[in-house]
């Protein structure tokens, strides 16, 4: 005997496709409200109107343009928080430096980023995977009071092993170790990796896990950060994910190209109050942390920009678009994805206009093939400009660098693409330190010389069939 009469079915299929059809236009009147770009509107509105049934659910995964709850959590949830956050900001202004009028960038880099430019640091250059975890290892191991851990991807492979070692060695001397990853990066980390660190006293957590069911939709937003602060003195940051390819041991990249950042002095403390809110959303905890800093010997300016979906703007977007418009002889970027908005395309071009030294340092081969494709699709509009797009053939190019005429370097984790401009957390240091800023200039024209120059004829030349799959990936970009 049938459950439902089918003599109402008809009924009940209108029914359930007028709940659709409303649930499907309120969701509209959200998009209308909420999505950030008319091009992402238009697609929304569309396909929650003639598909709700699908568009319904993928809109609630990768429709959202912001991390709900983050702001509230950080600056509201909690009082001490605020108050730690506040102290900080008080302490750091004996090391602030003034902002000269005529240097927008670096004022707009520190309104966007909530974080000043200080005086008394210490940054050393990290290339490459070996001389990079070499140093962490080390620093580690030095490590009397506190480690705060936050990487994207950890993996259990022979590096990965040995950086579980490492945390547990610290956690049976007695060292509070503090470890965050993120759940998506990380999601082939097997529990057996995790209950090992637990027993030996590490506290792991992911970000992903939350106190609200409906944040566990949010998992196109991705904490993308890699931070390794060492007793609130020492911090790492930058490109060098945890796993056995990073040390270019994985035959499909070969050699990997990275570069990681050390830091001493004033701006530990603004890493350490970007990993301390990140830890707070994951867990509601606030750990005691050391707030006392002194200035390094080297006194070199820095500022620590964090970056994300909790941002009121597309930060990290804002401030590509500034860095091109701020240019005056050179722009050099490095990034092993090249899928920009309209808005740092524009800049870009007009940079280039001006006959600034626009270059764009890609990788060779592809480790997501979408992204590589997507990138193609951009030759046309960059490279008749003057924008100039090299491609590192000496293995597979990870690191995330900017070069700013001679006035400013930065280190750090975001890409050229949508996901670090508008889905991912992001940090990334800043320093118009002269001899910082020449010897990233020297690291990067290496590079340049281990890199060929693409042509349109790249793209155009190519098959059909390839030109297609360029501009299908191309229209995912908003999700990659």
């Amino acid at each position: 005997m049938p459950l439902v009469d089918p003599e109402i079915m008809p009924l009940l299929s209108l029914l359930v496709w007028l709940a659709l059809e409303i649930i499907g236009l309120l969701h509209v009147l959200h998009a209308l409200m909420h999505v950030r770009t008319a091009q992402g509107t238009i697609a929304w509105v569309i396909s929650l109107l003639t598909f709700p049934y699908l568009a319904i659910p993928l809109y609630w995964v990768v429709g959202r343009s912001r991390f709900s709850g983050y702001v509230r959590g950080r600056r509201a949830g909690d009082a001490r928080l605020r108050m730690l956050a506040e102290a900080m900001h008080k302490r750091l202004r004996h090391y602030e430096i003034a902002i000269p009028d005529e240097d927008a960038f670096a004022r707009a880099a520190m309104i966007l980023g909530g974080l000043p430019f200080t005086r008394g640091n210490a940054l050393e250059l990290l290339i490459d995977g070996e001389e990079m975890f070499e140093r962490l290892f080390r620093e580690m191991q030095q490590a009397r009071d506190y480690l705060c851990v936050n990487f994207f991807i950890v993996k259990n492979d022979k590096l990965g092993t040995r950086f579980q070692q490492a945390l547990i060695e610290r956690a049976q001397a007695g060292v509070k170790v503090w470890f965050l990853f993120d759940e998506i990066g990380s999601h082939k980390l097997p529990r057996c990796y995790l209950k090992a660190l637990r027993e030996a006293g590490v506290d792991c957590r992911s970000f992903g896990i939350n106190r609200h069911w409906w944040s566990r939709l949010q998992v196109n937003f991705r904490n993308h950060r890699k931070i390794v602060v060492v007793d609130g003195k020492t911090a790492f940051l930058g490109g060098l994910n945890v796993g056995d390819e990073y040390l270019g041991r994985d035959v499909r990249f070969g050699p990997w190209r990275d570069t990681h950042l050390q830091l001493c002095g004033p701006a530990v403390q603004a890493v350490q109050m970007v990993f301390l809110e990140d830890w707070f959303w994951a867990t509601e905890t606030v750990p005691e942390l050391c707030w006392t800093t002194r200035p390094e010997a080297a006194n070199q300016v820095a500022a620590v920009i964090p970056t994300g979906p909790a941002d009121p703007a597309d930060s990290w977007q804002l401030v590509v678009a500034e860095a091109a418009n701020s240019s005056r002889h050179r722009l050099w970027i490095t990034s092993p994805y090249f899928v920009p908005d309209e808005g740092v395309l524009t800049a870009l071009q007009a940079a280039a206009i001006r006959r600034v030294d626009v270059r764009i340092l890609l990788p060779e081969r592809p480790d997501h093939l979408l992204v590589w494709l997507s990138a193609f699709s951009y030759y046309e509009q960059s490279i008749p400009y003057g924008v100039k797009l090299f491609h590192y053939h000496r293995g597979f190019l990870h690191q995330k660098v900017m070069l700013i005429d001679d006035r400013l370097a930065a280190v750090g984790t975001a890409n050229l693409d949508n996901r670090s401009f508008r889905l991912n957390f992001e940090i990334t240091a800043f320093s118009p330190d002269p001899a910082f800023v020449d010897e990233v200039a020297r690291m990067l024209a290496v590079d340049f010389t281990d890199a060929r120059e693409a042509r349109v004829e790249d793209f155009t030349g190519r098959s059909f069939l390839f030109r297609a799959a360029c501009r299908a990936a191309r229209l995912l970009a908003p999700i990659q």
